[in-house]
């Protein structure tokens, strides 16, 4: 196999604020892997959570690794690069890259080789925390877009009343669309907070709450799932298929991430187990270009519900291959995930 690596910057059209602060962009790592005259793309989105803080990390993480050689099926390549430490992000980008070149080999899109259909549902469009004023002037612009789910960012630093105040904005900006509301709070409560906006966003139409507890505070959510006004999926406490089982009973259904599992292989393994624990299933993305959100859309047919909308907020996205359609994220019908970065 010939390996290549490929460094870009991915400028973000608007700033995205989440609790943990303010993105604008990020330098993310693509790879290539080719096989006669057949290439498969992946791509890494660095997070030091998520196992390489950047791209010279996660590049020299894979170095090493594809130095030993990638023989074996991609099952057992993802267990000896994980075994070996590549985290998780560089992981994801290998993977992606493996499971595109086999798809293409077989002259088969990826979702077809996967046993799915070329499906999904509607994708959540990102609203970021911001004030009122930038909140009522951006929503129309993801309405315009075709969005027909809305994905509201709380947990802001400045208390729950804040959070309202915007929660209202992007109400009143949605007022007369047909899209539905969900809320990410990406772990910026406090249990008694989570509790009390359950019930206050229950009341006004949403449809579930991403991550009210912050990663590290799982043994807290039995006493919020009792008596929940709302579902409550779980995010950023869901990072392999391995940690399911310790709080299947106490939440209604989990988002996984490529990034954050290390790609396809450990992804699929993450919807058995939740379906095997009877949870819903979310995939959503990190500041991914159309090369990673295509793998996901890949898989699309399996999620109850979507968020691979990062490579809408790009400027310009590098890369191609993840149509939007009818407020749907959908993989190019072509062989292989159908992403590709642009020459």
């Amino acid at each position: 196999m010939k390996i290549e690596f490929h460094e870009r910057y991915l400028k973000k059209r608007f700033p995205l604020r989440i609790s943990r602060g303010e993105i604008r962009g990020g330098e993310n790592l693509f790879i290539s892997v080719s096989e006669g005259m057949l290439t498969g793309w992946g791509e890494m989105a660095p997070g030091a959570s998520e196992g390489a803080a950047d791209v010279a990390e996660g590049r020299a993480q894979l170095e090493r690794f594809c130095a030993q050689g990638l023989d074996g099926a991609i099952h057992d390549i993802w267990a000896r690069a994980h075994s070996a430490g590549v985290g998780a992000c560089a992981l994801a980008a290998l993977d992606i890259a493996l499971w595109d070149l086999r798809a293409k080999q077989a002259g088969m899109p990826l979702y077809r080789l996967l046993g799915l259909a070329r499906r999904g549902v509607v994708s959540s469009l990102t609203v970021g925390i911001n004030p009122p004023e930038v909140v009522r002037e951006r929503v129309p612009l993801l309405l315009d877009r075709g969005a027909k789910a809305l994905k509201i960012k709380l947990g802001s630093a400045e208390g729950i009343e804040a959070d309202k105040t915007m929660f209202a904005a992007v109400h009143e900006a949605a007022t007369g669309s047909d899209a539905v509301l969900r809320v990410d709070a990406n772990g910026g409560w406090t249990l008694a907070d989570a509790r009390h906006m359950l019930a206050w966003l229950a009341d006004r139409g949403v449809e579930y709450v991403e991550q009210p507890l912050v990663e590290g505070a799982e043994e807290q959510l039995p006493e919020l799932f009792s008596g929940r006004a709302l579902p409550i999926f779980v995010d950023e406490s869901c990072r392999l298929s391995t940690d399911i089982p310790g709080f299947a009973d106490c939440v209604d259904g989990v988002n996984l991430k490529l990034m954050k599992c290390g790609g396809i292989t450990e992804a699929l393994r993450i919807v058995a187990t939740a379906r095997a624990h009877g949870l819903k299933t979310m995939i959503g993305c990190m500041g991914e270009s159309s090369v990673a959100i295509a793998a996901g859309a890949s898989l699309s047919a399996l999620f109850d519900y979507i968020d691979l909308d990062s490579h809408l907020n790009l400027d310009p996205d590098p890369a191609t291959g993840a149509p939007f359609e009818h407020g749907i994220t959908l993989p190019a019908d072509q062989p292989g995930h159908g992403g590709s970065l642009y020459a």
